[in-house]
């Protein structure tokens, strides 16, 4: 049974696949969902980020929902260790906090604040503030970790967070998703606001890649687990397009070997905030609450049917097969 987890900025949207067969119900309606995890050590265990509301954990697969004692209310990226189990969230204003103990008690990782550029930090709409928008711990090395500020830069810990080294040259600094490769040890890959970018050498030195896209606002990402070389992207001409166009002017990317950057899956109305490779099938999920699946590399695309609750919008998706 394939299960599909979906942030809708509202509340959650869990899917699951039977027979084929799609079906949506809506949890923590009104609550500001912004991001989500899921604990791959424990396929029914995720948690759920907020705008405003702080952050739940379920341990039923999303049936029901306990509210975490987090000191940040605003929760704009949220991560699980594959190795050890460390629980990352990651605030407005820009804070890191982890969790041993899988969320019942927090510690932030204060030195994050204190790296050199901090003080520059700013997100257009509110240049006042800026948040962690995305945190990557690495799953060969669990005291590796990535996080992206936006806008602020791409930051690289390899003592778990404890001290970090500041923007990585040639990433970009609009971070939008961070990913790491499942297999190859190394290999890590960026997409932001100026374009993309990708690292060799476990995030330490990174390499702009941006060839054959006629776009360069980059947001969603996802890494074919059986090739370090092939990932995707969805890609607009600018954030009002993004964010506020009745026509995001949209498209999927691919990226194959040498590259480069191939659309698969072009003009569309509708920005796909979110994506995710799971079990040999590529999952879109657009702002208008429509999902799209590839099962051949982006070649060919079909919309999901799905019966019970409307989805609003989708901003984050994951999910698991049991």
């Amino acid at each position: 049974m394939m299960n599909l987890f979906v942030a809708t900025g509202d509340g959650l949207a869990h899917l699951q696949q039977q027979l084929g067969n799609w079906t949506a119900s809506l949890k923590l309606q009104g609550q500001g969902i912004q991001c989500l995890a899921l604990d791959p050590q424990q396929s029914n265990t995720l948690y759920a980020g907020s705008s405003d509301n702080g952050m739940w954990k379920s341990t039923d697969g999303g049936i029901t929902w306990l509210h975490l004692d987090l000191p940040q209310a605003n929760i704009f990226s949220l991560a699980v260790s594959p190795i050890d189990g460390t629980v990352y969230a990651g605030c407005e204003p820009s804070m890191l906090f982890k969790s041993n103990d899988g969320g019942e008690t927090w510690r932030e990782l204060a030195a994050l604040r204190a790296i050199p550029s901090a003080p520059t930090w700013s997100f257009p709409p509110r240049p006042w503030t800026s948040h962690v928008r995305w945190i990557a711990p690495n799953p060969h090395n669990a005291q590796v970790l990535l996080v992206g500020i936006e806008l602020g830069g791409l930051m690289y810990s390899e003592d778990g967070g404890e001290t970090w080294e500041d923007h990585r040259f040639n990433a970009q600094r609009d971070v939008h998703a961070l990913a790491w490769h499942p297999q190859a040890a190394g290999r890590a890959y960026e997409a932001g606001g100026g374009g993309t970018a990708w690292s060799r050498d476990g995030g330490k030195s990174w390499e702009r890649l941006d060839a054959g896209r006629s776009h360069h606002y980059t947001w969603g990402l996802a890494v074919d687990a059986d090739d370090p070389d092939c990932w995707y992207i969805s890609a607009c001409p600018g954030p009002r397009q993004a964010h506020y166009s009745p026509n995001a002017q949209a498209a999927i990317y691919r990226w194959q070997q040498s590259g480069p950057w191939k659309p698969v899956l072009s003009s569309l109305i509708h920005f796909p905030y979110a994506l995710t490779c799971l079990a040999g099938q590529l999952y879109a999920g657009l702002s208008d609450g429509n999902i799209y699946a590839s099962s051949d590399k982006g070649e060919n695309w079909h919309c999901l049917e799905i019966q019970g609750d409307q989805i609003p919008k989708i901003l984050a998706i994951a999910g698991t097969v049991k």
